[in-house]
């Protein structure tokens, strides 16, 4: 990828260079917005996102995307741990879970399963309030603080009680089990939420993305929202964020895809999850990974896991994309195996990718959007 560098006088350079620099410390966390003292909006900023750790799944012998990742995380002043991805084969039979009968999963399928039970095993193991477990071929957009902030103040919206109202939320068709009764009328509308003006809630204090949450999907290939008559909760907060691509740079496995179908350019919605795919990425509580382990690492291993945690999500934008390299396409997946070339790198659905920005952040330029409008 070529990029042009134009020549400007030395005290426009001097000017434009640090205005440059405060807008990539703004990025990545160094400078931020005034948060009140103490408030848990501040641990977003941190280098774990908010969460208490971050782990990566990948085979240790892919050098090439652990190098890649780190450096990412390095510019992204973030801190993680590898898990280390299983060989399907490797895996007896008998520690594979079955119940009903059919043919044992393909070596892939198998060894992706174990090591996000692995990850979610550690989880467990070291009683983490909340971990992001995601994959090492992913990328995220250099303003990823900035995203994850507008997703906390959008679960907390979804999840968190009403100020002062402790059985009371905001979406209705949102029921936990609490003490309170179900609403005396059916809500039949769809609740959705505005970004810049919220329900008041009560504050979150064991995460800033709220307290009440098992597991969110930050990284995925396609979701379906609830439709007006599902029995999950319907809630959606809808902003408009110029780091999502337009619509004709968005794709989704999961028909239909009512976020191109129904909104506007540039939308972003956070929303309960009715059905989905793809292990990109994702967040869990203590709580939640305890319930995975029971019924994913031991019940019956059917089908792929991505498939197998479809039924867990309480939703979230895709904030982590696959990054696919320039070069042969069978570096792709260790699961799968593409053909053909790739020509040029690209990171799925990112505008401002930190992979395809490494050069343009170590030299201090502006981020180059690989989704212009």
């Amino acid at each position: 990828m070529t990029r042009w560098k134009p020549t400007r006088k030395p005290g426009v350079t001097f000017a434009v260079s640090l205005l440059a620099l405060w807008l990539f410390w703004l990025a990545f966390g160094v400078i931020h917005q005034s948060h009140k003292p103490g408030s848990i909006m501040n641990d977003i900023y941190n280098t774990t996102l908010g969460f208490e750790k971050i782990f990566v799944i990948g085979l240790p012998e892919r050098t090439d995307r652990r190098d890649s990742i780190t450096l990412q995380a390095a510019l992204s002043n973030l801190d993680f741990e590898f898990i280390d991805g299983v060989y399907g084969d490797n895996v007896k039979n008998k520690a594979i879970p079955k119940t009903t009968e059919h043919e044992r999963l393909g070596p892939g399928t198998v060894g992706c399963w174990r090591a996000h039970m692995d990850a979610v095993h550690q989880v467990v193991k070291r009683n983490l309030t909340s971990a992001l477990i995601l994959e090492d071929d992913v990328d995220w957009d250099v303003r990823i603080r900035q995203q994850l902030y507008n997703m906390a103040l959008a679960t907390q919206a979804l999840i968190q009680p009403l100020a002062g109202r402790k059985y009371s939320f905001a979406d209705e068709t949102y029921q936990p089990q609490t003490h309170q009764a179900p609403p005396k009328r059916p809500v039949k509308e769809i609740p959705e939420f505005p970004i810049n003006h919220l329900p008041k809630t009560v504050p979150a204090t064991i995460t800033p993305y709220g307290d009440r949450w098992d597991l969110i999907w930050v990284g995925y290939c396609g979701v379906n929202m609830p439709v007006a008559d599902s029995p999950i909760p319907r809630g959606r907060v809808i902003s408009l964020d110029e780091s999502v691509p337009e619509k004709r740079y968005l794709w989704s496995l999961v028909p239909p895809f009512l976020l191109k179908d129904e909104y506007p350019d540039h939308t972003r919605i956070v929303h309960h999850v009715k059905d989905g795919a793809c292990t990109l990425g994702y967040a869990i509580t203590q709580r939640g990974a305890r319930a995975l382990l029971h019924e994913i690492a031991l019940k019956d291993v059917d089908d792929p896991v991505y498939m197998l945690l479809r039924l867990y999500c309480e939703g979230g934008p895709s904030l982590f994309n696959h990054y696919r390299p320039e070069g042969p396409a069978n570096s792709f997946s260790d699961i799968e195996n593409h053909k053909g070339w790739q020509d040029h790198p690209l990171t799925d659905m990112t505008r401002w990718s930190v992979r395809l920005n490494v050069d343009n952040i170590l030299d201090g330029r502006e981020m180059w959007d690989q989704l212009p409008n």
